[in-house]
């Protein structure tokens, strides 16, 4: 009787095993519903800083994690700025001065038009899997979901993050919340991600709050307008010429 009950009861944890995914196929999950062969977009930055809130509007086209090009639309004083990334490098053209500048080496942690984003975040690699290996180390609810704990650790030292911990819907596998912290431990940022949509055969979040820990401010909201993914774009587009 007792050989019985334990071979029943390694049977039912094998079983439960099973049917818990690895860390790497979480993420396998995440990278089939984030990343794309191109996308465009039209979205909203609604900044909310110490002392104002300022909104900003843009249209994005990008191919894969290696190319992408920005328009800012609105307000008036951002209106005609352009940002191309091709691969790790990124341009800026500003109409003001009518000059495209190369962000580069320390300038690439600075605040994206003041906002809780680095530029470093916005050249940030799409596929998970790529960058990092990760573990299953727990589950939670958020926001009523049923999701896995994932702690995430950098492949390589030149990862904007080394430490990341996502918060993953077992349903439909998208983050609804990560924190990203340094080497050392530190929290540096928190985002929230809500809005899920169904759209074709992926899950994407529509709105994410983004939270640098270390300035003061509510965060930035990035809400997306319209998307749509894998659509033929121009080349034209990500090259330095149409930045002007």
């Amino acid at each position: 009787m007792k050989t019985l009950i334990t071979i029943l009861l390694l049977t039912g944890s094998c079983l439960i095993q099973a049917q818990n995914p690895t860390g790497k196929e979480i993420l396998e999950k995440i990278d089939k519903n984030m990343a794309s062969k191109s996308t465009i977009s039209t979205s909203k930055m609604i900044i909310h800083g110490a002392r104002q809130i300022r909104t900003i509007e843009a249209k994005s086209w990008g191919i894969g994690d290696e190319k992408s090009f920005t328009e800012y639309l609105a307000p008036a004083r951002e209106k005609g700025t352009k940002m191309l990334k091709l691969e790790d490098e990124l341009w800026i053209y500003s109409p003001g001065s009518d000059r495209i500048i190369k962000i580069s080496g320390h300038m690439l942690k600075q605040s994206l038009m003041g906002s809780d984003l680095s530029y470093e975040d916005m050249m940030d690699n799409v596929k998970l899997l790529e960058d990092y290996d990760a573990v299953v180390i727990g589950s939670e609810l958020i926001d009523e979901r049923d999701c896995w704990i994932v702690e995430l650790q950098a492949k390589t030292a030149e990862v904007n993050y080394q430490i990341r911990k996502i918060w993953v819907d077992k349903v439909r596998y998208i983050p609804l919340k990560e924190e990203l912290y340094a080497k050392s431990g530190k929290l540096l940022k928190r985002t929230e991600l809500s809005n899920i949509t169904r759209i074709g055969n992926r899950w994407y979040p529509k709105k994410i709050v983004f939270k640098d820990m270390l300035k003061k401010g509510d965060g930035t909201e990035f809400i997306i307008d319209e998307i749509e993914f894998d659509k033929e774009i121009d080349e034209y587009i990500f090259t330095k010429a149409s930045l002007k």
